[in-house]
């Protein structure tokens, strides 16, 4: 089966097909795109998600394509000003805008949440928050969520974010970490399962320093151009993975549990109760 990815610079060619909402199941609406938050690097994406497509490729006998953008703006601006996706990872921040914009929610990482960690190299004669003042920290986008769990966590313990030390963007999680694996920066600011996910020679060479508040964990939603028995479908066999040896494979690739059903109000809530307060 061919997968396809698209980001800025690689476009993908959709034929004009007509997604009604109606009862047909997914074969008949392919292709489909899975929109992936660019967290990482299209290359990590490519590696850490295909297996994942692919499981729901054969299982829905349809034709699902990868699909991201060069930056958490431009995604979110895909998402709410052109549904340009058809199925949405994202960030549980960003979900509610998607809700706004049509997208149904049809499940989320079965997990009691993440968190954001700031991390130093191991060496680093930073050693407590108050270390951090003057020098100089890497963090993906300003309205990634790491970053504003991380801002939340400094200023919480009486750290000025925005001028107590440099906020130095990155273009991902992963460059954050291996900014500061490099000597670049001070330290980084990045969602524990990308840290998890580094190799084992960066993180032996790090050393945890704060760990933030939990977030939900990422949700998956559907365009309104997606019918309803297809969505039914895409829940289902999602939920489903946990249960059986090919699904439960395809999970530990991307270090999932599986995939549970979760209320709107849960995203709807970290996002007033977390990051409006």
């Amino acid at each position: 089966m061919r997968l396809f990815v698209v980001t800025s610079c690689l476009f993908l060619l959709i034929n004009n097909v007509s997604f009604a909402a109606t009862n047909g199941s997914c074969k008949t609406l392919s292709p489909i795109t899975f929109a992936i938050l660019p967290f990482v690097s299209t290359k990590q994406l490519v590696i850490r998600f295909t297996p994942l497509v692919n499981y729901l490729s054969h299982h829905l006998d349809a034709d699902i394509r990868i699909e991201t953008a060069p930056n958490f703006s431009e995604f979110t601006h895909r998402t709410v000003e052109t549904n340009r996706y058809d199925i949405l990872f994202t960030a549980p921040h960003f979900f509610p805008q998607a809700h706004d914009a049509g997208y149904q929610l049809i499940a989320s990482v079965d997990s009691p949440g993440m968190r954001a960690l700031i991390v130093v190299p191991k060496n680093s004669n930073i050693k407590n928050l108050n270390d951090l003042k003057g020098k100089r920290l890497a963090t993906a986008s300003a309205n990634s969520l790491a970053t504003l769990l991380v801002k939340k966590h400094l200023t919480e313990h009486n750290i000025n974010p925005d001028k107590d030390l440099t906020l130095i963007t990155t273009p991902t999680h992963d460059a954050s970490l291996l900014s500061t694996y490099h000597n670049i920066t001070d330290a980084s600011a990045l969602m524990q399962p990308p840290y998890a996910a580094a190799s084992k020679q960066v993180r032996d060479n790090m050393r945890i320093l704060a760990k933030t508040h939990r977030a939900p964990h990422i949700p998956l939603s559907v365009s309104k151009r997606i019918s309803k028995a297809c969505a039914n479908e895409i829940s289902t066999h999602l939920i489903n993975m946990k249960t059986t040896k090919e699904g439960k494979q395809v999970l530990k690739h991307n270090r999932f549990s599986g995939f549970q059903k979760v209320n709107l109000e849960k995203y709807e809530h970290f996002k007033h109760a977390i990051l409006d307060k």
